[in-house]
């Protein structure tokens, strides 16, 4: 084994570590033990099973490692992993993004401080230790506000506080979810830490970038749907549909946050909003997208970004132009029930045989519980179609579902019937 051409994965899904190989690179992969598959085994040169969240585990085995057979590169591209790879960058000095840049991408908290710091219109955010906390904040900046997990994803835990009133149940939250797992299917956190933080009001999108040695690259703007009920996505779509003079403000945005973060090398997935005061940044993450955003951006832009991030570290991907422009247009569509239990699920293979369509993720099992939509993780499924605009694979995505997925939901008061397209409101073209 070549260790020039070695990569240290830490924590991978099975495309992950397909493309690392197809890169050519022998791939040493640390693995948690809940997340092992076959297909895991049979590519990687090497695996190692191991709680990759826990430093004082990974550390002898990334010496071991590094001693023999060698890796010249650490990359994580899932959240749990991060923190690792960027400690095991700094511990033989192999560049990439180091634990300081990796925390303050990784840590909700961290990130804000951060930014007050050195500027004086940052987003304004206290830590939440107490219930007096909450009332305070609201009296010092006002109602709405934000109410959230540090260091979760996918929506989990995230509240608003509209005023006082809603005080109590908000903090009860906290108390409930503080020490529980962040999901019931995948990641690996804790909850421990909340963080309020100054509400932005406007259309959310997000921002798919690559950084080549400090040259931020805004490859995709994607306009994200969510309800005003709850902080859940229902859909995303790309190109996002903004004047050119909208978009150039928001890859100003990003391009910034992205240098005083202190961010070099490699993906990010910013999530921003678009409000009375131009685009703000909610948080970003040094990692691809989920929600098959990343297959999004292949069909639309022709860019893997997960090739991208893999091969770059060793030289073999060259770089993207400032400004990619997209072929095409690409949408993800939710599918979403009345609370209830799972009956059956058909159309799975049938969707994906259908044109255009780029991806079909059911995570709906029959006898699976069916909950009010609060999160991602209490959606049921998503399609990924393409077309040959925004506007067309937005409305594609929703034919799809609505003509070939069969989701059957038994209701709680007993009512058979299929889940749904998560509606979207049809975005018009934002102003400048």
């Amino acid at each position: 084994m070549n260790p020039e051409r070695a990569l240290l994965l830490v924590g991978a899904t099975d495309e992950t570590v397909a493309k690392a190989k197809a890169l050519g690179l022998h791939v040493l992969l640390l693995q948690h033990p809940s997340k092992i598959t076959p297909e895991q085994e049979r590519l990687a040169d090497l695996v190692l099973i191991v709680d990759y969240t826990r430093w004082e585990l990974v550390e002898p085995i990334a010496r071991e490692l590094r001693e023999a057979p060698g890796f010249s590169a650490a990359i994580s591209l899932t959240e749990p992993g991060l923190e690792g790879a960027a400690r095991v960058n700094d511990l033989f000095g192999l560049g990439g993004t180091g634990h300081e840049v990796a925390l303050r991408f990784r840590d909700k908290g961290v990130m804000r401080r951060h930014f007050a710091a050195l500027d004086p219109e940052a987003v304004k955010a206290a830590p939440l230790r107490e219930r007096e906390d909450l009332a305070a904040f609201g009296g010092r900046h006002g109602y709405p506000f934000i109410v959230k997990p540090t260091d979760a994803t996918a929506s989990i835990g995230v509240r608003r506080v509209d005023g006082p009133s809603d005080i109590d149940q908000v903090w009860d939250e906290v108390r409930r979810l503080t020490g529980t797992r962040t999901d019931r299917v995948s990641t690996l956190f804790v909850l421990r830490d909340f963080l309020m933080e100054e509400y932005l009001d406007g259309p959310e999108y997000s921002v798919e970038s690559f950084s080549f040695a400090g040259r931020h690259v805004v490859v995709a703007i994607t306009e994200k749907f969510t309800d005003p009920g709850h902080c859940a996505e229902l859909g995303h779509a790309l190109p996002a549909r903004l004047p050119s003079d909208v978009a150039e403000g928001v890859r100003d945005r990003v391009v910034r946050f992205l240098d005083v973060i202190g961010y070099r090398d490699g993906v990010a997935h910013t999530e921003i909003r678009i409000g009375g005061n131009g685009p703000r940044v909610i948080e970003s993450h040094n990692r691809v997208a989920g929600d098959a955003i990343p297959e999004l951006v292949l069909s639309a832009y022709g860019i893997d970004l997960m090739t991208l991030a893999l091969g770059r570290p060793f030289g073999l991907v060259d770089e993207l132009p400032d400004r990619p422009v997209a072929g095409g247009g690409a949408s993800v569509r939710v599918l979403v029930g009345e609370p209830g239990r799972v009956e059956s699920v058909d159309g799975v293979a049938e969707a994906r045989r259908q044109d255009g369509v780029i991806d079909v993720r059911i995570s709906a099992r029959p006898g699976d519980t069916v909950r009010r939509v609060r999160d991602n993780w209490d959606r049921l499924g998503l399609v990924a179609v393409a077309g040959p605009d925004t506007t067309a694979a937005v409305r594609r995505g929703a034919e799809v579902v609505r003509d070939t997925i069969r989701v059957r939901v038994v209701a709680d008061d007993g009512r058979t019937g299929l889940a749904e397209v998560a509606p979207v409101t049809e975005r018009a073209v934002a102003s400048a």
